[in-house]
């Protein structure tokens, strides 16, 4: 992978991730924290879809290395929504 395509991959992730976030209603962090939540988001989402045996919809290939777009929004919503509730203060 060249160093273009992985920044390329980078750029895409922060904003699967900054999307998820947005539709968990709950902020991890800055840009960083987006790109990591979308490139956990990707995988956590790809496989919810293999093992539900949905198909992938909206996969970009960078530099030969599929990134599924929708399954990261997905899982990057599911990932910030798990941690939002498990983070948030309880108020008694």
């Amino acid at each position: 992978m060249t160093l273009f395509g992985f920044i390329v991959l980078l750029i895409i992730a922060a904003v699967a991730g900054a999307i998820g976030q947005a539709l968990a209603g709950y902020s991890l962090g800055g840009c960083v924290v987006s790109i990591l939540v979308g490139f956990v988001g990707a995988y956590l989402g790809m496989w919810l879809a293999n093992t539900l045996g949905l198909p992938t919809f909206l996969t970009i290939n960078v530099d030969g290395q599929p990134f599924p777009i929708v399954w990261a929004i997905i899982g990057s919503a599911i990932l910030t929504a798990v941690v939002g509730l498990l983070t948030r203060p309880r108020y008694v």
